[in-house]
Protein backbone atom coordinates (compact mmCIF):
# COMPACT_ATOMS: atom_id res chain seq x y z
CA UNK A 1 0.00 0.00 0.00
CA UNK A 2 1.21 3.45 -0.96
CA UNK A 3 0.70 6.42 1.33
CA UNK A 4 -2.36 8.32 0.14
CA UNK A 5 -0.36 11.49 -0.50
CA UNK A 6 1.78 9.90 -3.22
CA UNK A 7 -1.15 8.84 -5.41
CA UNK A 8 -2.24 12.37 -6.52
CA UNK A 9 1.41 13.26 -7.10
CA UNK A 10 1.93 10.26 -9.40
CA UNK A 11 -1.28 11.07 -11.30
CA UNK A 12 -0.15 14.69 -11.62
CA UNK A 13 3.26 13.65 -12.93
CA UNK A 14 1.74 11.28 -15.51
CA UNK A 15 -0.65 14.04 -16.63
CA UNK A 16 2.21 16.55 -16.85
CA UNK A 17 4.38 14.18 -18.89
CA UNK A 18 1.51 13.34 -21.27
CA UNK A 19 0.80 17.06 -21.80
CA UNK A 20 4.52 17.70 -22.42
CA UNK A 21 4.68 14.89 -24.98
CA UNK A 22 1.53 16.07 -26.78
CA UNK A 23 2.83 19.66 -26.87
CA UNK A 24 6.20 18.53 -28.23
CA UNK A 25 4.63 16.32 -30.89
CA UNK A 26 2.61 19.36 -32.06
CA UNK A 27 5.62 21.68 -32.09
CA UNK A 28 8.08 19.36 -33.81
CA UNK A 29 7.58 17.51 -37.10
CA UNK A 30 7.96 13.73 -36.92
CA UNK A 31 11.32 14.01 -38.72
CA UNK A 32 12.55 16.29 -35.94
CA UNK A 33 11.36 13.93 -33.20
CA UNK A 34 12.94 10.78 -34.65
CA UNK A 35 16.62 11.65 -33.93
CA UNK A 36 15.69 12.53 -30.34
CA UNK A 37 13.90 9.21 -29.87
CA UNK A 38 16.81 7.32 -31.44
CA UNK A 39 19.34 9.12 -29.21
CA UNK A 40 17.25 8.41 -26.09
CA UNK A 41 16.84 4.71 -26.99
CA UNK A 42 20.50 4.45 -27.96
CA UNK A 43 21.78 5.31 -24.48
Amino acid sequence: MWPYSTVPMVIYLIDLISKWISTYSKLLPSIGIMPIVVSLLGR
